[in-house]
């Protein structure tokens, strides 16, 4: 296997598991959900409780698709754009002095006294995640891969 088609399938896993989790371990609470996307104070409160609701779902479909490399490239896609609205909004936070957890992997985005020193580590992590799915939006094809059977080359 040539490395670049190594450096794929572990991008697939490694992201698509990261989403996978992130999702699930928010699922079984829509209620902190909404709140954690309201700490952000970034988007009009109309559409906060949509976002919360659906952004677990969204996040666990992603994760599945990459994993099992089924419309790599669409899923990665839709994974590069929700990582570089996530560093914005924790940026943003971090710019405005909020002191709240990411709610990244759930929690609920509540107050949190060490902030500021868990931003840059959580904007790190998202900046390597979208590298990863930025490799994949640009070489989709990996192998063990559902795409290679449904949409052969």
């Amino acid at each position: 296997m040539q490395w670049s088609s190594a450096l794929g399938v572990l991008a697939r896993l490694v992201v698509g598991g990261v989403w996978i989790v992130a999702g699930a371990l928010k699922l079984p609470d829509p209620a902190g959900n909404v709140r954690a996307v309201r700490a952000y104070r970034l988007l009009p409160e109309t559409v906060v409780p949509t976002v919360g609701h659906a952004l677990p779902v969204l996040e666990i479909l992603v994760g599945v698709c990459l994993v099992c490399g089924l419309l790599t490239r669409v899923a990665a896609l839709v994974s590069a754009v929700l990582l570089v609205a996530f560093i914005v909004g924790i940026a943003a936070a971090w710019a405005r002095g909020l002191q709240i957890e990411c709610g990244c992997f759930g929690g609920g985005g509540g107050p949190s006294a060490n902030a500021t020193a868990a931003y840059p580590w959580d904007i790190a992590r998202d900046v390597g995640l979208l590298a990863l799915s930025g490799w994949l939006v640009w070489r989709p094809r990996t192998p063990v891969a559902a795409d290679n059977v449904l949409l052969p080359a």
